[in-house]
């Protein structure tokens, strides 16, 4: 592979690094990035890590977790994927994206090693492998107190686990990726189970049965601690408030009552208590109860775009990044719960290697039309295909095909209109978070 000249913007730096194996695949070996950081000076060795890897929920509780450590005076990085519009937004400092010239001038820096570590190996390092390599240099020279990375996918040969993680946070596991990381829940469990360490703290957001056992006997062999959410930590209470819900939470340290959350949906409240034990692991918070204050203060600023976010009113337009059934099936009963529409609108793009039809069933019962669609990707599944699949889901008077997001979103916001009362009408976007993303930056003013 020939490495680009040196890069001037951050058009050339993603240009480079589109240039590299994409992301959406998986080389079971961690030799590459071992060697990179090794090159390097090994940065991911000098900053204390909370990783994070599960199937749902992994970018809005990696966001939550860097809300909270940040209320009690740390200075936190965050590393997060896939981006929804800028490739800035994965990795963090201090709350906010990095700026586009500091990655410009992360990159120019470690661009002679990625040449030389190339060179050793039968493939060159991937997309995903250097920009982890950059978020790890990025946050060992702010520096910082300690860095919240989400795994890319798997755990065991994903590229953020060349650390050993303080904390191994995993959210819940579904079915997803299954030709890289198995076909069976236990079997992805397994994979995801690889992040947790020796002498490391385990937080394990409820779990179906078969992947519980996997992750526990990981925790067993390698001698970590393990906190579960159900027994140790959970969610005591939650009811909606304005602008969000209030939560009542069970930590590791003790009941964390009156906090708000602006994230909507009993999933981003699960989500919420495994982010507070995860700062209560890392803190040393488990034999007390940490400043509530704080714990409120740090809940309350975050947010998590794409994430069931109102982008318009009348009609409500919501952005959702659900991109897999478990998803699907979780962002409809946020919708159900959360929410008083009569009529719902679905606008739907998938990707090509997702499971379209489990997730078109899963919002079928919580759409009354379907404008289905496709995004920029080159992965996106072509939309007579899917909707061929949505009339086979939802019946061919419920489906309508519009081949350009812009335009099915248009005429899913006059569809809406149609219904008469526009408090109870509403459009959904969702399918994948590149649908989001594009979506967003549609209808999102800075």
């Amino acid at each position: 592979m020939t490495v680009p000249v040196t890069p001037t913007s951050l058009a050339d730096v993603e240009a480079a690094l589109a240039a590299r194996w994409p992301e959406s695949h998986l080389d079971p070996s961690l030799d590459r990035i071992r060697d990179l950081m090794d090159t390097l000076g090994d940065p991911q060795g000098s900053v204390p890590v909370i990783l994070i890897a599960g199937t749902n929920g992994k970018t809005s509780t990696a966001r939550m977790i860097d809300s909270v450590l940040r209320s009690f005076g740390l200075r936190v990085g965050r590393y997060t994927s896939p981006h929804l519009e800028s490739v800035t937004e994965r990795i963090s400092l201090d709350g906010d994206p990095l700026p586009a010239d500091k990655l410009v001038q992360a990159y120019v820096e470690i661009a002679p090693y990625l040449e030389l570590v190339d060179g050793r190996h039968e493939h060159p390092l991937s997309y995903f492998e250097t920009l982890t390599a950059l978020a790890y240099s990025i946050f060992a020279d702010a520096p910082v107190d300690v860095a919240v990375v989400e795994v890319g996918m798997g755990g065991t040969w994903d590229a953020t686990n060349v650390v050993t993680a303080q904390v191994a946070v995993v959210m819940p596991i579904g079915l997803d990726h299954q030709a890289y990381l198995g076909d069976t829940i236990a079997e992805i469990a397994g994979e995801k189970a690889g992040i947790i360490a020796a002498g490391a703290v385990a937080i394990l957001a409820q779990q179906p049965l078969e992947a519980a056992e996997v992750l526990l006997r990981r925790v067993a062999e390698v001698g970590a601690s393990v906190a579960r959410e159900g027994l140790e930590f959970g969610v005591v209470s939650r009811t909606l408030a304005v602008g969000g819900q209030l939560l009542d939470l069970r930590g590791l340290g003790g009941e964390y009552d009156g906090i708000h959350l602006t994230l909507l949906g009993g999933h981003q409240a699960h989500n919420a208590a495994v982010a507070l034990a995860a700062v209560e692991a890392f803190l040393g918070g488990g034999t007390g109860q940490l400043d509530i204050d704080a714990i409120r203060t740090g809940f309350a600023a975050a947010t998590s775009p794409g994430r069931l976010e109102v982008v318009r009113r009348g009609p409500t337009v919501l952005i959702d990044a659900a991109h897999n059934p478990d998803g699907a099936r979780t962002l409809a009963t946020a919708v159900t719960e959360d929410y008083a529409f009569d009529q719902l609108v679905g606008v739907i793009a998938v990707l090509s290697d997702k499971d379209a039809r489990g997730l078109l069933e899963a919002l079928e019962p919580v759409l009354s039309q379907v404008v289905i669609t496709q995004t920029s990707s080159p992965r996106a599944l072509d939309p007579d295909a899917l909707g061929a699949i949505a009339v086979d889901v939802f019946g061919a008077d419920r489906v309508v095909v519009v081949p350009r997001l812009a335009d099915a979103i248009a005429d899913a916001v006059t569809l809406a209109e149609e219904y008469g009362t526009l408090a109870a009408s509403g459009v959904l976007v969702t399918g994948s978070v590149v649908t989001a993303g594009e979506a967003r930056s549609m209808l999102v003013r800075s």
